[in-house]
């Protein structure tokens, strides 16, 4: 059974507080957060006085992703939030060991996230430090794209590495899940899907996240 993390990036904003009431009252997880600078990805999402917004409302964690450059600079923002788990890109931190262990010091999930292009094996030094890698199924930056194949397989190395650590990392995936590519990614390894499109996009939101959780 897969845990799912619905992405408020594709719910209707004009109706956030309606969309995170649909979601209190789901089978969901977690809350997934994507904040974008237009920067590091090329598009501007949401920041902290709409994260603060939702906090206000959501019964279930946040999981807050970080596609921004320096993304040390908020940590203890993000845990002001109350957020569960806090996600940066590998490729945006350049000393990865001490974002990870910012990010536990304020009790906080530490996860890492790889771009489509970064290989699995650049985390075998750092994988033990983390609590969750994210694997994105899209290039980031907006909802909506179509999956990126390669991801099953790029699943199947992380969860070999994992293995091989002897550490207890999640597997999360991110972009282009819906139940066909969900129930690939879980076979191959995945404990935690984000899902955006497949969900706000359904004729019922509710009854999508229960099928996903039962991959």
């Amino acid at each position: 059974m897969a845990m799912v993390s619905p992405s408020l990036l594709s719910a209707d904003f004009g109706n956030l507080e309606r969309d995170i009431a649909m979601l209190n009252q789901s089978e969901c997880d977690w809350f997934h957060l994507d904040v974008m600078d237009g920067v590091f990805v090329p598009n501007i999402s949401f920041g902290f006085p709409v994260m603060e917004a939702m906090k206000q409302h959501a019964k279930k964690p946040l999981d807050v992703h970080l596609m921004i450059v320096e993304p040390q600079k908020f940590v203890k923002q993000v845990a002001a939030l109350g957020a569960k788990v806090m996600n940066v890109h590998y490729e945006a931190c350049n000393h990865l060991h001490r974002v990870l262990q910012q990010i536990k010091a304020e009790g906080m999930m530490a996860g890492v996230t790889l771009n489509p292009h970064t290989p699995v094996n650049v985390l075998e030094d750092i994988i033990c430090e983390a609590d969750l890698v994210m694997l994105m199924g899209v290039n980031p930056g907006f909802g909506g794209q179509k999956f990126i194949e390669h991801t099953v397989d790029k699943t199947r190395r992380l969860r070999e590495l994992i293995d091989k650590s002897g550490s207890r990392v999640l597997i999360e995936i991110d972009g282009g899940v819906n139940r066909e590519t969900g129930r690939r990614l879980v076979e191959a390894g995945a404990d935690v899907l984000v899902a955006g499109s497949a969900v706000f996009g359904a004729a019922d939101p509710q009854e999508e996240i229960h099928a996903l959780r039962s991959l």
